[in-house]
């Protein structure tokens, strides 16, 4: 049966008023709106039941909704067997630069993603020269030009180059860290802490949503809790929350999140776990512990939610396999450093050692052939992307942890590294929770250009319709208007964005148009570089963006502010 078939046309008898509030009269006789979505399944966002209706767009809003053929268009698509959703928020992604070379993003406006949220510790702005002079320095296959100093800047730049999708973002604990007081493994004094708060408030009245950090990495593992707590209430001045990569995943994923719960209950703010995850097969049965900590903070009246991807791998970094103290003062320091066999021997017994006093995905992914290597910036390394670490160590007649550090310093740079880490099971039991919304955790790509030189996780052209495929229509997990609630209107109202991620009228535009049963996720990890099919109408702000499956090439995305903007 179609999935669409499930809803009784009954839900919406003609020129329907009382039962559902956003559904408008009949305007038949009024002017023909600018854009008319026909007859389609209309989901508002909100969890409710769907209707077929026709939903109408004028300028940048959506001006009715009201029964089929009810509604008259200068122009219009045809959405009859098809779902109409409010278009759907990436809430980790890490377009900050691939928008920069290429600001279609295509990637996610093929899925339905109307909304790019970044700020995942590290933010573009703000920046001093010494940290602009840097970012071009180490600028390797994406190339581009800094104008920008502030938070604000660089997010006017993104709308003003010209984006199809609409943009937010947090500002980065460990960016105003490295900004007061560089890569050093120390407390800031209280001087230093103060401008660090200081800048967090500027970019909230830029338009920040809040502070995120990601603790697992050096420099932001250096940052203890009073620092961390220091950014969030200076966030929360302004009606910002606090969002993080957990210092822990795996061993210390327990004691990771009580951090987080202290950060937001002595901070007053509210806080989001990023990608919840129990990572590591020792650690699997620790995810059933974490849900429960969350639900008592919850009931306890604490606004703790999470955000999760749809796979069981994650992706990162090298870094992610060596412990902190090695990589203090930047990559310069951590390369030099490995060079010293003395403190390589160090550097591969801890790599090798299970300890939960830093987070090792070298032991936690369980054997090298579950490490995969999917980015490096040297030409010479590039034939290299794909293969495991076990393979790369069996070619070169190097052990995997040695192999590793020598990979790191030939580089020149970080290498970006999948890591097979958590369990099927977990995943679906996470997709089940009514506080954890999505993300893809990656850039906004094309297969195209500069983009091949490096792999992706598979994430990033997959994971909402990988959501919607396979664990929605597939094994019905939750149903299509739960999923599509917390693709929506849930991570807006966690953000504090108005007018999104709802489909009613005086809403902004955004509205993705798909077929429940085709849509699906073709982005494996051997050939990421794969769009998902399924998706057949993007309108952004109103723009008809994605047409029968086909970019536009329309750029109508906008900077969306957070709670503190000043309006400046």
């Amino acid at each position: 049966m179609n999935r669409l078939m499930k809803y009784p046309a009954p839900l919406l008898v003609l020129c329907l008023l009382a039962a559902i509030p956003w559904i408008t009269a009949c305007d038949a006789d009024s002017e023909p709106h600018e854009m008319v979505v026909r007859g389609g399944l209309v989901f508002d966002g909100l969890g409710g039941p769907p209707v077929l209706a026709d939903v109408a767009m004028d300028d940048d809003t959506i001006s009715a909704i009201a029964a089929p053929g009810s509604l008259e268009g200068a122009l219009e698509v045809d959405a009859e067997g098809l779902a109409v959703a409010p278009g759907f928020v990436n809430v980790l992604s890490w377009a900050n630069e691939s928008l920069l070379i290429d600001g279609r993003g295509q990637s996610d406006i093929r899925q339905g993603v109307t909304l790019e949220v970044m700020g995942e510790g590290w933010s573009m702005g703000p920046l001093n020269e010494r940290m602009r002079e840097d970012r071009l320095a180490r600028q390797k296959d994406l190339r581009y030009e800094i104008p920008w100093t502030t938070f604000g800047e660089y997010m006017e730049h993104l709308e003003q180059r010209g984006v199809s999708v609409n943009v937010a973002s947090f500002v980065g604990a460990t960016t105003v860290r490295v900004h007061e007081i560089e890569y050093e493994d120390r407390p800031p004094s209280a001087e230093e802490l103060d401008r660090m708060q200081e800048l967090v408030r500027q970019s909230m009245r830029e338009g920040a949503l809040g502070v995120g950090s990601s603790l697992i990495y050096a420099p932001a593992f250096y940052a203890d809790t009073d620092e961390l707590v220091a950014l969030a209430a200076a966030a929360g001045e302004y009606g910002g929350m606090y969002i993080s990569h957990l210092r822990s995943e795996g061993t210390g994923l327990l004691k990771a999140l009580e951090e987080l719960i202290e950060i937001a209950r002595r901070a007053g703010v509210p806080a989001q776990v990023y990608h919840l995850k129990a990572a590591g097969r020792d650690n699997w049965p620790k995810l059933d512990s974490a849900i429960a900590r969350i639900e008592a903070a919850r009931a306890e009246g604490l606004e703790i939610t999470a955000d999760m991807y749809t796979y069981t791998a994650g992706a990162t970094g090298l870094d992610a396999s060596m412990p902190p103290w090695v990589q203090e003062g930047g990559y310069d320091a951590w390369a030099e450093r490995l060079a010293d066999p003395v403190i390589r021997a160090r550097v591969a017994e801890e790599m090798r050692t299970p300890t939960d006093e830093w987070e090792n995905f070298f032991v936690a992914s369980g054997s090298p052939d579950k490490i995969l290597l999917v980015g490096f910036s040297a030409d010479s390394l590039k034939p290299l992307t794909g293969r495991t670490l076990a393979e790369v160590a069996e070619m070169r007649g190097t052990s995997p942890a040695e192999t590793a550090m020598d990979l790191v310093i030939q580089n020149g740079a970080d290498v970006g590294t999948v890591y097979f880490l958590m369990s099927e099971e977990n995943v679906r039991k996470k997709v089940a929770i009514p506080w954890v919304a999505f993300d893809s955790d990656e850039a906004a790509l094309a297969p195209e250009g500069v983009f091949l030189e490096s792999n992706p996780h598979p994430r990033a052209y997959g994971s909402f319709a990988r959501l919607l495929g396979r664990y929605v229509r597939d094994e019905g997990v939750i149903p299509l208007e739960e999923a599509i609630r917390r693709l929506t209107s849930f991570p807006a109202e966690t953000f504090g964005i108005e007018r999104r991620g709802v489909l009613t009228p005086g809403a902004y535009a955004d509205i993705v148009v798909f077929d429940p049963e085709t849509i699906e996720d073709r982005a494996t990890f051997a050939e990421p570089h794969q769009y998902a099919v399924g998706v057949r109408h993007v309108f952004v702000n109103g723009v008809h963006t994605l047409e029968d499956g086909a970019h536009t090439g329309a750029t109508a995305g906008r900077f969306v502010h957070g709670p503190g903007w000043s309006g400046d």
